[in-house]
């Protein structure tokens, strides 16, 4: 028996290229191959949607080629609007990053804003800085930047 991986995270988005854009600029995202349209029986079979017209794009974090994040922009949507942190479900896509207000400056140039404030879950000596964020579509993003000494064990 293989062993259990998770294979990819999806977003559905209301528009893909805009927010396949975000996260290319945001965190160094490239495509894992070229964007391609989705239809007809085998796509409606598979989630359960009659009639699906899904335009699909396929990123990852160099120099891995999985997990990857699948956006996916469907061409009939229903909005649920922007989601709570605190709503049931798929919560947020956490990142750990080097330099987190230069990436709070990326996100917030690129459409994004803050959703909390930066907090210390570590220690004087050695931080651990986290705050949550919205993607251009309002999907929360958990980033954290912890102790040099930290990341590199």
């Amino acid at each position: 028996m293989r062993p259990l991986r998770l294979l990819h995270v999806s977003l559905t988005a209301r528009n893909a290229d805009k927010l396949s854009s975000f996260y290319k600029t945001v965190f160094g995202f490239v495509e894992r191959r070229a964007p391609k349209r989705l239809s007809g029986a085998a796509a409606s079979h598979g989630n359960g949607l009659p009639d699906n017209d899904i335009y699909s794009i396929l990123l990852h974090l160099p120099p891995d080629n999985e997990p990857f994040l699948e956006i996916m922009e469907y061409t009939k949507t229903v909005d649920r609007g922007v989601p709570a942190v605190n709503d049931p479900g798929f919560g947020h896509l956490a990142f750990e990053i080097s330099d987190l207000y230069q990436t709070i400056d990326e996100v917030r140039r690129c459409g994004g804003d803050l959703q909390g404030e930066v907090t210390n879950f570590g220690t004087e000596e050695r931080p651990h800085l986290i705050v949550y964020a919205r993607d251009n579509e309002g999907n929360i993003l958990e980033l954290e930047q912890p102790s040099i000494t930290e990341s590199s064990h």
